[in-house]
């Protein structure tokens, strides 16, 4: 007990400048109604499972599909997963639920929560990719010159 006290005694004294840190930074502000990079990709990885017959999925296998593609740079901890999983479903983009604490008792492992994307998070991906497409620099075509 005496040692958390010093401890948190000790932190409270330090000046600590966390700005450099975009969660503690004011001037890092979403646009309204925009996605940011990470939420596109987990969109992203959801409806394209979707497309392959798999409606729901977890944290960890969004995560995989996420770590297959050009994307892995996003994840930088799973709590940052987490996190941007909880935003989009506060924003209707994805609904979840608990798996059945059944299934996994019989795995031996703790229970899942389950994700799935809506279609309102189907139409808020097509917005977002149309946006970053219309961003994306074109590159200029090459004119052939005769030899």
């Amino acid at each position: 007990m005496i040692l958390r006290a010093s401890v948190c005694s000790a932190v409270a004294r330090w000046d600590l400048d966390n700005t450099h840190i975009s969660a503690y930074s004011s001037r890092m502000r979403r646009k309204t109604g925009q996605l940011v990079p990470l939420e596109i990709a987990i969109c992203d990885a959801a409806a394209r499972l979707r497309r392959r017959g798999v409606n729901e999925f977890h944290g960890y296998e969004i995560a995989k599909r996420i770590g297959e593609d050009q994307d892995a740079k996003l994840l930088t901890a799973y709590g940052t997963l987490y996190r941007a999983l909880g935003r989009l479903e506060s924003m209707g983009l994805l609904e979840s639920r608990w798996e059945d604490p059944h299934i996994a008792a019989r795995e031996n492992r703790p229970g899942r929560r389950l994700y799935s994307l809506t279609g309102a998070g189907a139409e808020a991906l097509e917005a977002a990719q149309r946006v970053v497409s219309a961003r994306a620099p074109k590159r200029a075509r090459r004119k052939l010159v005769p030899a």
